[in-house]
């Protein structure tokens, strides 16, 4: 499995790097849309979303509409190898790159427990229709979510939508 989930990740980054000028940003926009139709975001109050790389889906109409609706937005942070923690963000123009390059909250902003999310927006490089997604396949979120009981969205652009991913 190993194998071909390294062959998947080749597979996904080079259909990422095809991809039209605009299309991601687009993609944000319209997972933003369907993300803010689900009951489950209208019911959460806090909602744990991540700040997309330029080779990632565009979140931050995702992340403004987050604040706008007046929830608590909670943003990765990498805090060791393959572990992160959610911080709670108030203005999303103070993120600072950190580990990988990927914009996160500083270290001493306020922990968000995984009890206090009720919705988690999960990256993922490429994901299948049943809803089983290939990361970058450092771990971070599969050990983040084992410890998550609450509804976890996979935010994935249409064109990186696999027929199978185990």
């Amino acid at each position: 499995m190993d194998e071909e989930k390294r062959q998947l990740r080749r597979q996904a980054v080079s259909r990422t790097d095809a991809l039209p000028t605009g299309y991601l940003r687009a993609a944000g926009q319209a997972v933003a849309k369907r993300i803010a139709a689900l009951p489950e975001y209208r019911q959460a109050k806090t909602v744990l979303a991540f700040a997309g790389t330029d080779r990632e889906l565009d979140t931050g109409t995702l992340v403004a509409m987050i604040l706008a609706d007046g929830k608590r937005l909670a943003l990765p942070r990498c805090v060791g190898p393959g572990q992160m923690r959610a911080l709670l963000v108030e203005d999303p123009t103070l993120l600072l790159p950190g580990s990988y390059g990927i914009l996160e909250p500083e270290a001493g902003w306020p922990p968000v427990s995984p009890a206090e999310i009720q919705l988690a927006v999960v990256p993922c490089l490429a994901c299948d229709r049943a809803g089983h997604r290939l990361g970058h396949g450092g771990g971070y979120y599969d050990r983040y979510l084992a410890a998550y009981a609450g509804y976890a969205a996979l935010a994935c652009p249409q064109a990186l939508v696999l027929d199978r991913v185990p």
